[in-house]
């Protein structure tokens, strides 16, 4: 298909026949890294379902460029009786896309659902007596003990707590809602939606910015400047690169790095990475099912992993995008540490990692991959990793999907026969790898953990010391052992941390450093 008839056709037949006044609206066109498959920023912690969230939802707290937790949708806290009463009161005038008001009971069932699966909003339950609705405009958290860390568990960017009305919020947590009545800066309009290539966001009148404050990634006034926001799931790079030259699109998520020289010598194009705290990629294990349930079958790839290759294959040459000396929290952070990390730096053998294989009991099952191969960088991942996995007689199944067909595969806790899975490639916003409070990927909760299920009693409980440190030299010394327990446990096999691009026209200005917000950005 051409390009000008692959744009047309994901437009839509709606858009040809919009009046001519709707057509002279200011109107984003965006190029998702792929299409949303899901929108329930709860139900999954998909990356593609979060950026979705961020226009329809709001937060009551959100990270600034510091990334430091600032109010919100929250006009403001006291907290009480030695740290274990906090009220935190909604700003006035905030209404939901369906025209009510914004009320502490919606607020309420919305953390109420969050925690019952966010790996930090557990922590956050676990501490909580009581959370109640004191009145229309005031949140009572009646706490078992301290929990300062409140205000950044409501503010995760990612995997975040989005406020619902009470009767969405209601569903359990493990059922998708997909009536989207948020209170954020956009609408989103279903009807507009073409499965597979596009989804459409209007701007809410209605929508209440704070008053005071800076925009600063998703802290500050959220202020609207279009009025139309145009996400154009295009699968093919090449398509993407000319109806970005031709402006067609105004805005690409993730360039391919081979075309990144070329969309830097247009003069109408800027390329930029603004998500100060990049990605962080991941050979992910299935612990629930054989045979990664066994730790020294996971230890015995880590020989075998080269992130050098791995951020190559992501990223090219461009030496000052990649970082390959990565742990489990991210690169040049303050709780990033050298422990263990010969692990990923020493000799690389496939022969090693043969021998202990064999040594650790490994006979043959079945290994089934999960491939999303309209992610790039989770595609040539899965590449390189699948070679290797071939080269050490693993008994590999590689399931070549798209991405709407294995997030929801990623779900199922069953057994291979039962559509369940053993292994996927995967990456993380460096944001939440920042310290063991959101870095929910390493820790070992077991069946109430992200994708992949790991148990590890031994890192609970480094985290728990860590949460309870008082110094910032004392979680230092439980993030180097915490790190050191993770390559004994292997939760993952870290393959690098990059720092991934935006390309979008000059005519875009007001771009906020984070991954794709829409909010303050203008189009001339």
């Amino acid at each position: 298909m051409k390009r000008r008839d692959f744009l047309a056709s994901a437009a839509g037949a709606a858009t040809l026949s919009a009046p001519a006044a709707a057509q002279r609206r200011s109107v984003v066109r965006f190029v998702p890294q792929a299409d949303l498959a899901l929108l329930d920023p709860v139900f999954t912690s998909g990356l593609v379902t979060r950026n979705h969230g961020f226009l329809v939802y709001d937060q009551l707290y959100g990270l600034d460029d510091s990334f430091m937790p600032q109010p919100q949708m929250v006009e403001g806290h006291v907290v009480e009786n030695d740290g274990r009463t906090w009220r935190l009161t909604l700003r006035e005038g905030m209404k939901f896309h369906d025209g009510t008001p914004v009320l502490a009971r919606d607020a309420v069932a919305s953390v109420d659902r969050w925690t019952r699966v966010d790996a930090f909003g557990q922590n956050l339950r676990a501490a909580t007596d009581e959370l109640s609705a004191v009145s229309d405009r005031v949140i009572q958290f009646r706490l078992k003990k301290p929990f300062p860390l409140l205000p950044s568990a409501l503010a995760k960017p990612s995997s975040f707590c989005p406020v619902l009305p009470e009767r969405l919020a209601s569903t359990p947590p493990n059922v998708q809602v997909t009536e989207m009545v948020g209170s954020g800066p956009f609408r989103y309009l279903a009807g507009e939606r073409v499965a597979g290539s596009r989804n459409v966001y209007e701007k809410f009148d209605g929508y209440v910015p704070r008053s005071s404050g800076t925009p600063s990634f998703a802290a500050g006034p959220k202020v609207v400047h279009v009025d139309r926001v145009e996400w154009v799931t295009i699968p093919d790079a090449a398509t993407s690169a000319a109806a970005l030259q031709s402006g067609e699109v105004d805005w690409w998520e993730q360039p391919q790095p081979d075309l990144l020289p070329l969309l830097r010598r247009h003069r109408d194009i800027l390329v930029e990475a603004k998500e100060r705290g990049g990605l962080m990629g991941m050979i992910r294990f299935n612990h629930l099912v054989p045979p990664f349930d066994n730790p020294a079958i996971r230890r015995a790839f880590l020989a075998g992993v080269n992130q050098t290759e791995y951020m190559q294959a992501v990223m090219g040459e461009e030496r000052s995008l990649w970082n390959d000396r990565c742990g489990f929290f991210l690169p040049g952070s303050p709780m990033a540490n050298e422990a263990g990390i010969e692990a990923m730096t020493g000799p690389r053998s496939f022969d090693k990692v043969k021998r202990d294989l064999e040594a650790a009991g490994y006979r043959g099952e079945r290994v089934v991959f999960l491939v999303p191969t309209d992610l790039p960088s989770l595609n040539a991942m899965s590449q390189l990793a699948a070679d290797m996995f071939r080269k050490v007689g693993i008994n590999l199944d590689y399931q070549a999907l798209d991405w709407g067909t294995v997030l929801p595969r990623l779900a199922n806790k069953e057994g291979l026969d039962r559509g369940g899975w053993s292994v996927w490639c995967n990456y993380i916003p460096g944001v939440i790898a920042l310290s063991p409070a959101t870095q929910s990927y390493v820790r070992g909760l077991g069946r109430n953990g992200p994708f992949g299920w790991p148990d590890s009693p031994r890192i609970e409980a480094l985290r728990d010391e860590f949460m309870d440190a008082g110094t910032p030299a004392e979680q230092q010394r439980i993030c180097h052992d915490l790190q050191q327990q993770a390559w004994q446990d292997v939760p993952y096999i870290p393959t690098g941390a990059w720092m991934q691009p935006f390309a979008f026209r000059r005519s875009i200005t007001g771009m906020l450093n984070g991954f794709p917000l829409f909010h303050n950005i203008r189009k001339a």
